[in-house]
């Protein structure tokens, strides 16, 4: 015979993992979701798609959204991201390595921590001194085979890789595999999509990746000099959190 004790408590945990996946459903592309989208996200019916939302909502979890039948993250989920982010120290200092970075390569800087399901924009100090602006916006969470993602997983665990690698095609699963491993190997990564780039590197502290440094530009690009600039800003925010080792690879090799 089943414990009730046991049995409520499972319940419970389940229920809060639930919470979880629904509050990772919202990002800079997904600001507002209706309960049937949430619904179709997570294999939950809509009636209790939608008890979910309004519990949550209720708890500040939450807030009805704009649209009508839609909802967004709460006042609660702000003030807690906002505590966390504090507590990150390479956040606090990296904004004027940023923006020397910026200004040294005339290309946007961006500092990428880990979120919950992979590397999520922190900070990005735009450059405007160009015809071409690219930028992204602090919360947005990147794709896995995004550069800083790369170097996430390169310095990751399994569970990770696989969480990453999940539900991609053979010939894609493949491509990203190198990629972290090549990411590993040389200690920065480069991602070119036409005729734009990323490129990043790899930030730690005393216990291992804390953030990763990119850059985001069009056009041509001179790439040694740009790692060599943008290794040296790793290096000096590593050295500020208290990293003794070597960053990454010397750009040259």
């Amino acid at each position: 015979m089943v414990n009730s004790d046991d049995a409520t408590s499972t319940a419970d945990i389940r229920a809060v993992a639930r919470v979880g996946q629904i509050c990772a459903l919202f990002g800079s592309q997904a600001v507002e979701l209706s309960a049937a989208d949430i619904a179709d996200a997570t294999g939950l019916n809509r009636t209790t798609a939608y008890r979910y939302c309004a519990s949550m909502a209720a708890a500040g979890i939450l807030e009805r959204g704009s649209r009508r039948g839609t909802f967004a993250l709460g006042g609660l989920m702000l003030e807690l991201g906002i505590q966390a982010l504090g507590r990150r120290r390479v956040v606090e200092i990296a904004g004027p390595h940023l923006q020397r970075l910026r200004s040294a390569v005339r290309m946007t800087a961006v500092l990428g921590i880990r979120g919950a399901t992979g590397p999520v924009v922190a900070l990005a100090e735009e450059d405007t001194s160009r015809v071409v602006v690219m930028t992204v916006h602090p919360g947005t969470r990147l794709e896995p085979t995004a550069a800083q993602s790369q170097l996430m997983l390169a310095y990751g665990d399994a569970a990770a890789m696989e969480a990453a690698l999940a539900g991609m095609p053979a010939a894609q699963r493949a491509r990203l595999e190198t990629d972290v491993y090549s990411a590993r190997r040389q200690g920065y990564s480069v991602v070119w999509n036409g005729s734009t780039v990323a490129v990043a590197a790899p930030v730690f502290d005393d216990k291992g990746l804390v953030a990763t440094v990119a850059l985001l530009g069009a056009g041509e690009l001179d790439l040694a000099s740009t790692l060599e600039q943008l290794l040296a800003t790793a290096r000096a925010l590593s050295a500020e959190l208290g990293h003794t080792g070597e960053v990454a690879a010397d750009a040259a090799t």
